[in-house]
């Protein structure tokens, strides 16, 4: 082959890139392209902080590939067309990419390659779904013994890592269409795009001396401390492959002085591990992005209730801690995985609204949406997806708060009208009198809003409606 487009997607990346690999090996010259897809840049669930990551990586791999004599090549349109006139146009000997395994990314690629000569080379996904299955060739639905077999296929080391290339040679001629700009919307939020903020993230996080990975199992569910990764929307874009995040836990493992490092360390390997689980959940079942898992829960009669849905949204619930976590979604377009699970369960269970609502909701959202997590996510709090908690288990909000923002610093970041809210408050200020009120400045109904719904009464409710199923 003398010249190849390597078709970039969720893998914004050089190193341990096995599709870029593959280009290389099979051709003198490669063209690095990225395609800005209407369907996926128009949909209802597009999410701008999202779609300003993606830019922004976009120019940093830009630069990357600049540094080693390439340069991104950014087309606009429908991928097949534009696949088959570049191919037509520049004589394309080959089209490399990652496969990708969501619904609509299985249709493209099928639509693609029966005409033009695509190649999948490595996935979103470190396993394939097809790889982990039972005895009898079915998938698995209950993630334990999916993480047991997913286990026992063995796991990467560092030295089957692929490196970054030297050198990319790409032909001057191609036309490319403007680097989309990013703006400013993720200005206040934690990411920088690109994978070299990736490693970055990535070498604090498991660094030997103070990476959070080594207390990730003791301090993962506190809202209020550093203490998870931030890692998952560089794995959405694959800034960072989940290989690299596997070999960098396994390292951990090693290094680790004390067994609750060790345990810290397997934590973070499980939670990749859930990923690849939803992953697979998707790839077998993509009914799961329109209709509840378990059959049983697609007939519930939900209170859909407009304006409480909207009083969610926008974090005036009356909950602290659960308008807490809705105003973080807000800020940065990411939420502390404890916080998706509680508002989550607010929505589902308290508010008795539909799922799906929440999940649309939040991929609108999230700088780090990726439909197989998030929908895994929302049915597994709903209780309606593969191997979910059970219907019966509704959090209560103000216990939750209590357990896992015991002195209510993450209540107060997000919520300032209760930044001086005394501690044994925080949680309920709607029993503070009405003089303390006075005092701290936030009058309840006033500065902040009594609770929309009793919690007892809708538990109740919830109870019934999902015993009826």
């Amino acid at each position: 082959m003398d010249r190849a487009i390597w078709w970039i997607r969720r893998d914004l990346r050089l190193a341990n890139n096995p599709a870029l690999v593959n280009a290389l090996q099979h051709s003198k010259q490669v063209i690095p392209l990225f395609i800005l897809d209407p369907t996926l840049l128009n949909s209802r669930l597009s999410s701008p902080k999202r779609l300003a990551f993606l830019y922004s990586g976009l120019g940093a791999l830009d630069a990357d590939l600049k540094r080693i004599g390439s340069r991104l090549v950014v087309r606009r349109g429908v991928p097949y067309i534009v696949l088959s006139l570049m191919h037509l146009e520049n004589s394309i000997d080959g089209i490399f990419a990652e496969q990708d395994f969501s619904p609509y990314a299985r249709r493209r690629d099928s639509q693609v390659g029966a005409s033009l000569p695509l190649t999948l080379s490595g996935s979103v996904a470190y396993r394939h779904p097809s790889d982990v299955l039972k005895n009898d060739g079915s998938p698995y639905t209950i993630f334990t013994p999916y993480k047991r077999q997913w286990l026992k296929l063995g796991l990467p080391r560092r030295y089957d890592l692929l490196p970054a290339p030297e050198r990319i040679t790409t032909p001057d001629d191609i036309f490319s269409e403007q680097l989309p700009d990013p703006g400013n919307v993720l200005d206040n939020t934690p990411f920088i795009s690109g994978e070299a903020a990736a490693h970055r993230k990535l070498d604090t996080f498991t660094d030997e001396m103070q990476g959070g990975i080594f207390e990730y199992s003791i301090l993962r569910d506190r809202m209020d401390l550093d203490g998870t990764s931030q890692l998952s929307p560089y794995l959405r874009f694959g800034m960072l492959s989940v290989k690299e995040a596997i070999v960098a836990s396994m390292e951990a493992t090693q290094m680790a002085r004390a067994l609750m490092g060790e345990k810290g360390a397997d934590t973070w390997l499980s939670e990749l591990i859930w990923r690849e689980f939803y992953i697979s959940i998707l790839y077998n079942f993509p009914d799961v992005l329109q209709f509840s898992f378990k059959p049983n829960f697609r007939v519930i009669r939900w209170l859909n209730d407009p304006d409480e849905f909207e009083a969610w949204k926008c974090g005036v619930t009356g909950f602290p801690i659960v308008d807490a976590g809705m105003r973080q979604l807000a800020a940065l377009g990411w939420m502390h995985n404890r916080a998706r699970m509680i508002t989550a369960s607010f929505l589902v269970k308290d508010l008795l609204v539909d799922w799906r609502w929440g999940e649309a909701y939040f991929m609108s959202q999230l700088v780090d949406g990726d439909p197989a997590a998030n929908n895994g996510g929302w049915q597994w709090t709903a209780g309606t997806g593969t191997d979910a908690a059970p219907y019966f288990r509704i959090f209560n909000p103000v216990l939750q708060g209590q357990k896992f923002d015991p002195r209510g610093d993450f209540i107060r970041k997000w919520v300032p009208e209760l930044h001086a809210v005394p501690v044994e408050f925080i949680h309920q200020p709607w029993l503070m009198s009405s003089a303390l009120q006075n005092q701290v400045g936030c009058r309840i109904g006033r500065d902040y809003p009594k609770p929309i719904i009793d919690h007892g009464v809708r538990r109740q409710m919830a109870l019934a409606l999902f015993g009826k199923t």
